[in-house]
């Protein structure tokens, strides 16, 4: 994992360095500085934080392909809705996946099935209880994603990331075709749709 601060948009404010639990950031001659990356937790408590998305993570681990092990294919980090970066390169006209974080688990192909091809963020509107729609809706108006595919559960609460989608693909202005796919709780597609 490597942390990029970019000096040229960093104001100084300190909240990352505030909201960074290891202390890897402190604010050093007006800006904020990677004082040591050993102390980086990884957990992203930065990248929400900082007002100007000066901040940025980036997967340097290995693959596997060249030892012949199956590609991770979805190295897009982070992937929580809410530490998701709005400014992030890897959304810029990408084909992005919202995903509820359950759907992974419940479904055996769910890389292959939605994953590949696609940025993904994740989220549970039941549990996180963020304004998912408002996030959402700066994503889509900053990175201009080609398409938005939905992938939730069934169940009731899953409705909240379907309606927070929706939401934010009409009021960013944007024409971003939305499909909504939802899962049983066994894992099986049970209903497919455009948005």
């Amino acid at each position: 994992m490597t942390v990029t601060i970019d000096a040229e948009k960093c104001t100084g404010c300190g909240l990352c360095a505030a909201a960074c639990r290891g202390r890897a950031i402190a604010i050093v001659d007006g800006k904020a500085k990677l004082t040591d990356e050993s102390l980086c937790d990884g957990l992203g408590n930065c990248l929400p934080a900082c007002p100007v998305s000066a901040i940025s993570f980036a997967d340097t681990a290995d693959t596997g392909a060249a030892r012949g092990k199956p590609e991770n294919k979805g190295r897009r980090w982070p992937v929580q809705i809410q530490l998701v970066p709005e400014t992030a390169p890897f959304l810029a006209g990408a084909h992005l996946l919202v995903a509820a974080d359950c759907a992974a688990y419940t479904r055996a192909g769910f890389h292959a099935d939605f994953m590949d091809g696609r940025v993904t963020v994740i989220g549970c509107p039941k549990l996180d209880n963020p304004a998912y729609a408002e996030k959402l809706r700066r994503i889509v108006a900053a990175a201009a994603p080609a398409t938005v595919t939905v992938v939730r559960m069934e169940v009731p609460c899953c409705s909240g990331l379907e309606r927070a989608a929706a939401e934010a693909v009409k009021a960013s202005g944007k024409t971003t075709p939305l499909q909504i796919a939802a899962l049983s709780t066994a894992g099986e597609i049970v209903g497919s749709r455009e948005g």
